[in-house]
C-alpha cells in the first residue's frame, strides 16, 4: 500500500512536470492534483529534491524495461527494426523534453548528473548485449569492439542531452538528433549481411 502511494505520487508528479516543467509545478501544486495533505506527502518524500530523484530513476527503470524487451526477442532482425522504432516514437523519456532538461541542469543540478550517470551506464550495457547479439547471428562485424562502441555512443548520446541548448540551436530537435545518430551508429557496425539488412 505505501509503495503504491509513493508510486502514485511519481506518477502524478511526472505527469506534471512533462506537461508544466519541474520548476512551476510546486509541491502544493502535486498534493492538491492528488487530493492529499503536505503532511502526508512529507511522508513519502522528504523534499522535492528527492520526489525528483525518484522521478528520475524510475524514468531509467522504464527505458530499461523497454530495453529488457527487445532483448528478449532474441532475433537481431526484429531487434534493429523494433529499436528504431522505439527511438522515434518514444514520448516518456525525460531527456526527449527540452523544457524538462532544461529545469533539471539548472535548478537540479545534482539530481541531473546522477540521472545521467545512470542513464549512461545502463545505455551502454543494452548497447554491448545488442551488439554481442548481433555478432553471434553475422550482423555485426566479427572485428568490432564491441566494449569500445557502446561506450562511445552512450557518450554521445548523453552528452547530446546535456548540451540539448547547442543542437537546438542548429534548427534541430532531440528527435531528429536520436534518428540521426542511430542511422549512423546502426551502418557503422553492421557486417554486409546486416547492411542488406538494415537497407
Amino acid at each position: 500500500m505505501e509503495n503504491d502511494q509513493r508510486e502514485n505520487i511519481i506518477k502524478t508528479a511526472g505527469e506534471m512536470f512533462f506537461r508544466l516543467g519541474i520548476r512551476s509545478v510546486s509541491i502544493d501544486d502535486i498534493c492538491r492534483e492528488l487530493g492529499m495533505s503536505k503532511k502526508t506527502f512529507y511522508v513519502y518524500f522528504e523534499s522535492k529534491d528527492e520526489l525528483v530523484a525518484q522521478l528520475l530513476h524510475a524514468n531509467v527503470a522504464y527505458i530499461s524495461g523497454k530495453m529488457e524487451e527487445l532483448l528478449n526477442l532474441h532475433d537481431f532482425r526484429q531487434l534493429v527494426t523494433k529499436f528504431i522504432k522505439h527511438q522515434e516514437s518514444e514520448k516518456n523519456d525525460v531527456r526527449r523534453v527540452p523544457q524538462l532538461v532544461y529545469d533539471l541542469k539548472k535548478y537540479y543540478p545534482r539530481q541531473f548528473a546522477d540521472f545521467q550517470e545512470e542513464c549512461f551506464q545502463t545505455q551502454k550495457g543494452y548497447i554491448r548485449a545488442y551488439l554481442e547479439q548481433g555478432q553471434q547471428e553475422g550482423f555485426v562485424r566479427a572485428n568490432l569492439n564491441i566494449e569500445l562502441t557502446a561506450t562511445l555512443f552512450a557518450k554521445i548520446h548523453n552528452d547530446a542531452i546535456r548540451d540539448l541548448e547547442a543542437i537546438e540551436a542548429h534548427g534541430l530537435s532531440m528527435h531528429q538528433f536520436s534518428h540521426t545518430a542511430m542511422d549512423v551508429f546502426v551502418r557503422g557496425v553492421l557486417s554486409e549481411e546486416g547492411m542488406k539488412l538494415y537497407n
